[in-house]
């Protein structure tokens, strides 16, 4: 019935009057939690009207309300542009400024509900780049002078904010060659020992994103960001344990020396083994299973390989290729086809105890399967010809039916290799 546009005229007509500010505000609390809404409220000058309002306000009772407010609109994009247009950082950092140092409650609530806004507001493409500001804006090096603080409240919303303004390529090259990567570690560093779990997830998230562009990779490999990541190993926490192993993920993608020397590294093979095996938690299962699967891909080592068979590795890869996400399917059988090209003798028992063979019979047989799991399962299957007990294992199974109808499948690629498969498979028998 377009209350919310009268509502926001109102306030802009009557701000100074308390009593009514206070009611407009109330049901702005109530209102902005409906995602409809938001979108009612971006077409207003709501934003305005709020810094507006937030610049006058001195009690920490009547900013309190607002803040509840603005947490809600700002989590739709357009109003966390129209907010950094209308000035809210600047008043955020002021409350920083302000309260950094103090130890009342009031305050510290404050500084927390001011630097979570923050971070917040940089979660939005176009509002997260306005700040940026090509890696010059005040905001950004006001942001990076949280990380070296001594309140972990700042430390936390610092590596946040990084972790935010790390969301396209050129904003992390530019970030890297700054200096960043140091911070972060000096702040990992802060937090080994009986750290902050919130502070050391965010700064690994920082560094997980700063990985992710190519030129990136091996500027912080130099830099010793596997070292300082390894030191979280022994971490108990699901949430710091997952975003360490994606760290490690993105810094090893096509560094086949890191992968060789991380592949190699005992401890963390068992590590990761061991956290394949967290039925709890998905997420951590799911990304050591990758990580495992990466050392092989991008190191193609024998000594890799071997490191995994001895710590037992090879049976979560094999599971690893009936997931549910064919990207992991795709990852797992890439991995085992260079396990049998280049170690069959040493995996050949842990790869039949696995049940593998009958694994890849059923992702051929299978119609769901995606072209590229058909096309690399018969790769992997030609590879495991060269091993007398998963040949006969082969044999056993009636692998020829199977791959001769794929031999007119709608795929080219998929239907070429069913064409191989099928000779080595007859040649073979």
């Amino acid at each position: 019935m377009g209350v919310i546009p009268t509502l926001v005229t109102l306030l802009g007509i009557h701000y100074q009057n308390a009593a009514l500010t206070e009611m407009c505000l109330v049901a702005f609390g109530n209102l902005a939690e409906l995602e409809s809404s938001k979108e009612q409220f971006a077409s207003t000058n709501i934003a305005e009207e709020m810094v507006k309002l937030f610049k006058k306000q001195i009690e920490h009772d009547k900013r309190e309300m607002i803040f509840e407010v603005l947490a809600p609109l700002a989590e739709n994009d357009a109003i966390k542009l129209q907010l950094v247009e209308a000035g809210l950082v600047e008043c955020l950092l002021q409350i920083v400024q302000q309260k950094v140092d103090s130890d009342k409650e009031d305050d510290i609530a404050e500084l927390k509900t001011a630097s979570d806004l923050m971070v917040l507001l940089l979660l939005g493409d176009e509002s997260m780049q306005k700040l940026f500001e090509g890696g010059k804006g005040n905001v950004f090096q006001r942001v990076l002078s949280w990380i070296p603080s001594n309140n972990h409240q700042l430390q936390l919303a610092g590596a946040l904010a990084i972790a935010n303004f790390a969301r396209n390529d050129g904003n992390c090259i530019h970030m890297v060659d700054n200096g960043i990567v140091e911070k972060l570690m000096d702040l990992l560093d802060r937090h080994v020992e009986d750290g902050n779990v919130t502070v050391q997830h965010a700064a690994l998230s920082a560094l997980r994103n700063l990985a992710i562009p190519v030129v990136n990779k091996a500027k912080m490999l130099a830099a010793g960001v596997t070292e300082a990541v390894l030191k979280f190993l022994k971490s108990e926490m699901p949430p710091v344990q997952f975003k360490l192993l994606g760290t490690l993920r993105m810094l090893i993608d096509a560094q086949a020396e890191a992968a060789e020397q991380l592949g190699k590294n005992i401890k963390l093979v068992e590590r990761l083994v061991e956290w394949c095996e967290a039925k709890d938690h998905a997420g951590v299962m799911g990304e050591s299973n990758r990580l495992l699967s990466a050392l092989i891909r991008h190191s193609k080592s024998k000594d890799v390989i071997k490191t995994i068979v001895q710590s037992g590795g090879i049976k979560h890869l094999v599971t690893m290729a009936t997931s549910e996400h064919v990207i992991m399917q795709n990852e797992a059988l890439v991995a085992l086809a260079l396990i049998a090209a280049l170690e069959l003798d040493t995996a050949e028992k842990d790869l039949e105890s696995a049940k593998l063979v009958q694994i890849l019979h059923k992702l051929l047989a299978d119609e769901r399967s995606a072209p590229e799991i058909k096309y690399n399962s018969m790769v992997l299957i030609c590879a495991l010809m060269g091993s007398e007990s998963l040949h006969k294992e082969v044999q056993d199974l009636a692998f020829l039916d199977v791959v001769s109808k794929l031999r007119s499948h709608e795929n080219k690629s998929v239907a070429q290799q069913a064409s191989l498969t099928e000779q080595r498979l007859t040649v073979e028998s």
